[in-house]
């Protein structure tokens, strides 16, 4: 049986009309949000206030990441089309910012790097002053991929370490640790302008010295902003939940991650990698 939620997870009504609106105008254009396919908590409030984190090359990921409500297996082709429909969305909804993910692809040489280049250059050049923040796979540890992610300079290159390492072999069996740290390195090695941002969830079981070391490695890894939010399990055939982490926790670790260094860090319950992006941007920045 799932566990119930704590009172801290109840959230205002979301706008339908609002929802409709954005539900709608993603099924036209055949675009994907993580949102929707990883089963956020947050999609209801993000769709009512005509945002969502947009989920590029395809919705199928080559991965098996038993925390992951996306589906997986055998991709389909890359829409070429893609990154115009993106804009379209944006331009329909107003977004000055927008947050753009994908799932992973193994089957493709350079992982869908090109790809992402690609959208973040057209946003770029057909709406001059939209922020950009890709929230990107490990590219199984190719520079070059990362390389040509960077060159395209989105504003921020995210990419979530998850959970601790020792959590690994059960949580992210396909993935590295340390590889996913080294990323957030090059980037800076790369584009020292580009602010890096990472995120882990709270409840799979790690030790409050274990998420601290993480920290402290990150800053190592010149990584810019981090947030931390809770797990919750998208289904009983997912990793299991360890314990609901209270927000005096997530408070507390936000406070040592400021001390560590973080330009920001945002660390509540009900907080994703979107979470409020455009203000933890802003506070890199100042």
């Amino acid at each position: 049986m799932r566990a119930r939620l704590p009172s801290w997870f109840r959230q205002p009504p979301v706008d339908p009309e609002a929802m409709v609106l954005v539900e709608g105008l993603l099924n036209r254009l055949s675009l994907h949000t993580i949102c929707e396919s990883a089963h956020c908590p947050n999609a209801g409030d993000c769709f009512s206030r005509k945002t969502a984190t947009f989920l590029i090359l395809g919705n199928i990921c080559t991965r098996n990441c038993s925390f992951c409500a996306v589906a997986k297996g055998r991709p389909l082709a890359v829409d070429d089309e893609e990154p115009e429909h993106l804009l379209a969305a944006l331009e329909k909804l107003g977004l000055r910012y927008v947050v753009i993910t994908s799932v992973t692809r193994d089957d493709l040489d350079d992982g869908g790097a090109s790809h992402f280049a690609r959208t973040v250059r057209l946003i770029h050049q057909r709406r001059p002053g939209t922020l950009v923040e890709v929230l990107i796979p490990d590219f199984r540890g190719s520079f070059e991929a990362l390389r040509v992610v960077a060159e395209a300079r989105p504003e921020v290159i995210n990419h979530n370490v998850e959970t601790v390492p020792r959590l690994y072999p059960r949580v992210r069996a396909m993935a590295d640790y340390r590889r996913s740290v080294r990323l957030l390195s090059q980037v800076k090695d790369l584009e020292p302008g580009i602010v890096t941002k990472s995120g882990l969830m709270l409840g799979l079981g790690e030790t409050r010295e274990e998420v601290v070391q993480v920290m402290k490695e990150l800053r190592e890894a010149r990584c810019d902003l981090l947030t931390l939010g809770q797990y919750l399990p998208p289904s009983e055939q997912h990793y299991p939940l360890s314990r609901f982490v209270t927000p005096e926790e997530f408070s507390e670790l936000a406070a040592t991650g400021r001390e560590l260094g973080f330009a920001e860090v945002a660390s509540a319950p009900l907080v994703r990698s979107s979470f409020k992006a455009a203000e933890l941007y802003a506070k890199a920045r100042n």
